[in-house]
């Protein structure tokens, strides 16, 4: 199949007497007539899908990128392409879209020009671009590499389908209203092409620390946090980890997607993050500043006939979410930059890979760069309601912790060796348990799920607490025999 008919079909829309071009105030004013307003001045919004589709997502294009393990949905998919395209093809040209046009990242390397087309066949889904642009820059047409996505929230329920086209930078996402999409979708679609360009894209929160050594000396790392959604990736991302004491403190660079370089250096996506709104102002206070700022934009929480906001009421669904501005975390707590600087700048770098089991892994452990490339390949976490609500608290286990990778996996992992080895001397890697232990689940009779001892849990504020002393390097670390890595005799404040 010529799947450069698909961008040729996509870049046609742009002049389409269909295609309305509007600006970021404008789709704010159309936006907000479809939302409720909150107690803190900013809206809410209700999609129908309040999760990924990732069982109907198929990747397409040459060997090097095409999924390889398809389920029975995604087989339908691959074999009812050509006339799925032939039906896109007439629709593209009746139905009523917006186009709006932005900017992945800002640096002098790499800053993909992103171009979505958004189906107004129901009014409401303009929320979605204006969403869309509350995530990303303000657009600089000669950038390149350029990216396109067509979103068609009204496409048949039966059909609904997310149709990758990496090498092409072409996705369609049918028959979905979900935010996640298109922000997933350009963020792919981005890590596909900076891996051409020697840089690996990785599912990670980055952040800069200012800790203090055992000797008083102030001392400044990078930080990436790996995790799946709903594993604390965000949390941990903007979290201020009471590094309190003078010349200490964090400097928030992003919380989701970043392209680390072989020399350490980071360059980050987005002006905007998209976070999970499970959240309390005792745990998570910078991001509960940021959420309940005017400018925040939420999705599916729980907000009553007055405005009031119920954040942690799951009823309509455990994904809410809202679009943050990085900015309202605070002057304080960001970086100038969404990039961070190369290792030769820093003390070092620390490498969190987040996990939420409940059985007997360590709350925390420090890895060998051999075990933390494994901890990479092995990916462990359990399935979420961001990812398959269907499955929640299932083991899963995704390479990189990344549900985004296109083309070999094995490649992506040699790759973060490389990276880690290079840079032996400068690099610390850790894997972080966000769940707990001793959860003991068994079936009853009837196949239903009975927890028959609960999980200790480790508190967020207790693993802010292990965060802040790995920076300070104040943990005395011992040999699990079972493990074969290293565990804390202790650390302060946490039991």
């Amino acid at each position: 199949m010529q799947y450069k008919l698909v961008k040729e079909m996509v870049q046609d829309l742009y002049s389409r007497p269909n295609v309305f071009h509007l600006d970021v105030e404008q789709l704010r004013r159309e936006s907000e007539k479809y939302g409720i307003k909150t107690e803190f001045g900013n809206y809410n919004f209700s999609s129908s899908v309040r999760n990924r589709s990732a069982w109907a997502t198929v990747y397409f294009g040459s060997e090097r990128v095409r999924t390889k393990k398809l389920n029975p949905y995604q087989k339908e998919i691959v074999k009812n392409l050509p006339l799925t395209l032939e039906k896109l093809r007439g629709y593209l040209k009746r139905a009523p879209f917006v186009c709006v046009e932005r900017k992945m990242g800002q640096n002098s390397e790499f800053t993909p020009h992103c171009t979505a087309y958004v189906s107004i066949h129901r009014k409401d889904c303009i929320r979605i671009a204006y969403m869309w642009t509350a995530l990303l820059f303000d657009p600089e047409p000669d950038k390149e590499p350029h990216l396109y996505l067509v979103q068609i929230p009204e496409w048949q329920e039966r059909e609904r389908q997310i149709l990758v086209f990496p090498e092409e930078g072409v996705t369609f996402v049918l028959g979905s209203d979900y935010l996640g999409e298109i922000k997933k979708g350009f963020l792919r679609m981005a890590m596909w092409f900076a891996k051409e360009r020697g840089m690996l894209g990785i599912h990670a929160g980055a952040k800069l620390l200012r800790a203090k050594d055992s000797s008083g000396k102030i001392k400044r790392y990078s930080m990436l946090l790996f995790g799946l959604s709903g594993t604390g990736k965000t949390t941990h991302s903007c979290h201020h980890h009471y590094l309190n004491e003078e010349g200490e403190g964090v400097e928030i660079i992003q919380d989701d997607v970043v392209f680390l370089k072989e020399d350490g250096s980071i360059l980050g996506t987005e002006k905007g993050f998209f976070l999970k709104t499970d959240i309390d102002p005792e745990n998570q206070p910078l991001i509960y500043r940021a959420a309940t700022q005017k400018d925040t934009v939420l999705e599916n929480v729980m907000v009553d006939y007055q405005g009031k906001v119920y954040f942690l009421d799951d009823t309509l669904t455990g994904n809410g979410r809202g679009v943050i501005q990085r900015t309202d975390l605070g002057k304080e707590n960001i970086t100038d930059s969404i990039n961070s600087p190369p290792l030769s700048e820093l003390d070092g770098m620390i490498i969190a890979f987040i996990t939420r089991r409940n059985t007997v892994l360590p709350i925390v452990s420090k890895l060998t760069p051999e075990q933390g490339a494994a901890a990479f390949m092995l990916g462990e976490s359990i399935e979420t309601s961001a990812s398959d609500p269907r499955r929640i608290g299932e083991s899963v286990r995704v390479v990189g912790t990344n549900p985004f990778i296109v083309g070999d996996e094995t490649e992506e992992g040699n790759i973060f060796y490389r990276i880690l080895k290079k840079n032996e001397d400068k690099l610390q890697c850790y894997l972080l348990n966000t769940g707990g232990v001793g959860e003991i689940v068994e079936e009853d009779e009837n196949g239903n799920k009975v927890v028959r001892q609960p999980v200790t849990r480790v508190e967020i504020k207790e693993m802010a607490y292990i965060i802040r002393d790995i920076a300070r390097g104040v943990i005395k670390w011992q040999r699990d025999p079972i493990w074969g890595t290293e565990t804390p005799r202790k650390v302060e404040g946490v039991n």
